[in-house]
């Protein structure tokens, strides 16, 4: 059985989306894909509003992550963990080889501009990680006040994971001095996976290019010059790149100001009806995702039960994720979902509740 999916990610993807992907095949080193290329960069970087370059990388944006690291850490890393993502960017960079502090706070908490200060300070670091969008806890960290610290620390290169948070939420990467922002397009996007996208500032390009064991695949250098040729360094995944070109003009197309507003109007409604249904919100007020609400269990429902019994209706939804799995659920309200899909999911887990809390 097929089913609807209701997960913070692979998300619902239009069926619009599907046949964009259907497109002929083309030469990825023919002009057919220059073209196309050259729109879909053109997009994402008035989506971030930047003049610097924004790359296309055949990967999950785990692979971007891992890229980051490996480009920018010279010296040693501070990477500030608030849930299993962020967290695990910690463990990739140990795994690259390269030194690295993890400054935690408490799941359902976010990374505040006091920690990284506190942090920083120390002058041990060139670079630090932060997630925007902690997808494990629905956790959103505040992006702009910790970009003001980050502008007293010019020598730090800022990496920011928006993987659940572009282009949801305004993500002004000029403004806020962003070196790395990256993002897949599983989420807010609304693609299938397998495609990241990241925009790079120049001194994060200078930077790479005196950096010893950064590899090729990820090799910032590599992506600027062939990007200079509207292209990839190695094949990219063509399909899913048209529909990224079919989705940003989607995007431009509602306007990004009424596709912010959409976003926030479904986290408004999903946090009210997760009240309203005796559960509580996992996420900290005021810091309260706009692409997924993380609800906490009332003691009285079995989630487990309650996916099965939504799965058997033809619907996937979420149970929690790492340790705090069963004690929490999350809602996706992300990409090209409307109001009408959340209360069609409403109406379907007020009609399971009961039999998964008997």
């Amino acid at each position: 059985m097929n089913k609807k999916l209701y997960i913070p990610g692979p998300v619902e993807v239009s069926l619009d989306v599907m046949e964009a992907m259907t497109a002929p095949m083309v030469g990825h080193r023919m002009k057919e894909y220059a073209e196309v290329h050259e729109r879909v960069t053109a997009g994402l970087k008035t989506l971030l509003n930047t003049e610097d370059p924004v790359f296309l990388s055949t990967s999950s944006a785990f692979g971007v992550m891992e890229g980051a690291v490996r480009n920018l850490v010279r010296k040693r890393c501070a990477t500030f963990g608030n849930g299993a993502f962020s967290t695990k960017w910690h463990d990739v960079t140990v795994r690259c080889g390269l030194e690295a502090d993890l400054f935690t706070a408490e799941w359902g908490r976010p990374i505040t501009p006091e920690m990284v200060d506190e942090a920083l300070s120390t002058g041990k670091y060139d670079a630090m990680t932060v997630v925007h969008n902690e997808t494990s806890t629905g956790v959103m960290s505040p992006l702009e006040e910790i970009a003001g610290v980050m502008k007293r620390y010019p020598d730090v290169s800022f990496i920011v994971d928006t993987v659940s948070s572009m282009s949801a939420v305004p993500i002004d990467v000029s403004a806020l001095k962003i070196d790395v922002c990256l993002a897949g397009v599983q989420k807010a996007f609304g693609l299938p996976p397998g495609l990241a996208v990241f925009a790079v500032s120049r001194r994060a390009l200078d930077k790479a290019k005196g950096t010893p064991g950064r590899g090729y695949y990820f090799d910032f250098e590599e992506f600027e010059k062939n990007d200079q040729k509207n292209n990839t360094p190695s094949t990219p995944c063509l399909s899913l790149i048209f529909a990224l070109d079919h989705q940003l003009r989607k995007f431009f197309a509602e306007g990004l100001e009424n596709r912010y507003a959409r976003h926030r109007r479904m986290a408004e409604m999903t946090r009210d009806w997760v009240r309203a249904q005796g559960f509580g919100l996992f996420a900290a007020e005021g810091c309260r995702s706009m692409t997924l609400t993380c609800g906490r269990n009332d003691d009285r429902t079995d989630l487990e039960k309650l996916k099965k019994l939504a799965g058997a209706r033809g619907y996937a939804i979420d149970n929690g994720y790492g340790k705090i799995k069963n004690a929490t659920f999350r809602i996706p309200h992300m990409a090209d979902m409307t109001m009408a899909d959340l209360m069609e999911l409403f109406t379907l887990l007020e009609e399971l509740l009961p039999e998964a809390r008997a």
